[in-house]
């Protein structure tokens, strides 16, 4: 445990962290501040120091989250050509899954204030399902271009299926659901032909 007074450096990635384990292990219900921070070793204020509340810290975790997926999908035209389309896109969309991807949507969701704090975050720019959406479209065009993809398929309409989808499977997930997995590499697989 971090010492008072002494600096924890990348708190925030460790908190996030922690309550990534624990909804992964104990389900959402187990999520607290005391939780997340007994579970990151570190002094048990921290959480309340860094963020204005649990749900502020919820709605960031889930940004986070979402960032960090959507920085995933714009490396997807860096694979241009590489590997194969469905499995450079199954990439993308599991990593929506990752770290209990869709009991920390469901906890959000629950929390009325989190989830306010996700909408504005959203309609000020910052990255999600769109930004995600957008990824994947430019990508599919681009091994368009290379052959790799029929002229027959939608970018536009694939896209949209595949992060609409994985949005529908995370808001409808529960612990105990089947895992949505493999029905996201079927999805894919479907769409551009894998």
């Amino acid at each position: 445990m971090s010492p008072r007074g002494v600096a924890t450096p990348d708190v925030s990635e460790r908190l996030f962290a922690a309550a990534e384990r624990i909804v992964e292990r104990d389900g959402p219900g187990a999520l607290t501040s005391r939780a997340v921070t007994t579970e990151a070793g570190c002094a048990k204020g921290l959480l309340h120091a860094r963020f204005a509340g649990f749900d502020e810290f919820v709605a960031e975790l889930c940004l986070n989250r979402f960032a960090r997926t959507a920085a995933k999908a714009r490396a997807l035209s860096g694979l241009v050509g590489q590997g194969t389309v469905a499995g450079n896109l199954e990439a993308v969309t599991l990593a929506l899954f990752e770290s209990g991807g869709p009991s920390l949507s469901g906890l959000a969701m629950a929390r009325p204030t989190a989830t306010l704090r996700i909408r504005e975050a959203l309609e000020s720019g910052a990255p999600g399902f769109h930004a995600i959406q957008e990824a994947v479209t430019g990508y599919l065009r681009a091994e368009q271009h290379l052959g790799r993809v029929a002229e027959t398929v939608d970018p536009d309409a694939v896209a949209l299926a595949v992060v609409g989808a994985a949005h529908h499977l995370l808001m409808t997930g529960w612990p105990g659901a089947p895992a949505p997995q493999p029905s996201m590499s079927r999805l894919v697989k479907a769409l551009v032909g894998g």
